[in-house]
């Protein structure tokens, strides 16, 4: 098989996103070369522009454009008073493509585990800020119903103990040791219609 250095480090990268295998990516990699002008080339001149203008919100965790700015943080057309809290962006994605909340996002960028790493790497200072700052009156914890997810829920209620704000999170539909984006609608539905409050005292 004739050994090309370019094709071969393409098929590898390629091989590395989500659902594709080295057979789906030689395919992909066949399918770029024999459409060099339509998909190569403006697919290489966004994929610059992206990793030079498109980059993580240090205030909500959300990706935003240098051109644009976050929307999620700057969405002045609607007050709203919840934030919903989500380890990472395809979480985000799902529940919005559900239609079932209206409000803001908070993306932690991933989950405390069990043995108490990452903490530091995730925006929970910033969420209490937005809490205080933005006076919003509940927090929807949406972590994953794994162990890493639940700590990090409880770590957040534990941040949110002396803020005045209602803390509730998802209940009945969401499996546990399920992830969000693995959740197809109607469960997400019935996770939020049917989400608990939290007792700050209950720890």
């Amino acid at each position: 098989m004739q050994y090309i250095r370019e094709i071969d480090e393409l098929v590898k990268l390629i091989s590395k996103l989500p659902g594709l295998g080295p057979k789906s990516a030689k395919r992909i990699v066949l399918k770029l070369i024999n459409n060099r002008e339509e998909l190569i080339k403006p697919l290489a001149n966004t994929l610059a522009q992206v990793y030079k203008n498109v980059v993580r919100c240090n205030s909500c965790g959300g990706l935003k454009s240098n051109s644009t700015g976050c929307f999620n943080c700057e969405n002045n057309k609607n007050k709203y008073k919840k934030i919903c809290v989500v380890e990472d962006i395809a979480d985000q994605w799902s529940i919005e493509n559900s239609n079932i909340f209206q409000g803001y996002f908070h993306i932690l960028g991933g989950t405390i585990s069990s043995v108490g790493k990452k903490k530091d790497n995730l925006l929970i200072n910033s969420l209490v800020e937005r809490v205080k700052k933005d006076k919003i009156e509940e927090i929807i914890l949406a972590t994953s119903a794994t162990v890493e997810g639940q700590t990090t829920a409880f770590y957040i209620q534990d941040s949110l103990a002396d803020v005045d704000v209602k803390v509730t999170k998802l209940a009945q539909g969401l499996p546990v040791g399920g992830e969000i984006e693995s959740l197809d609608d109607g469960t997400l539905i019935s996770a939020f219609k049917n989400r608990l409050k939290i007792n700050k005292n209950s720890n």
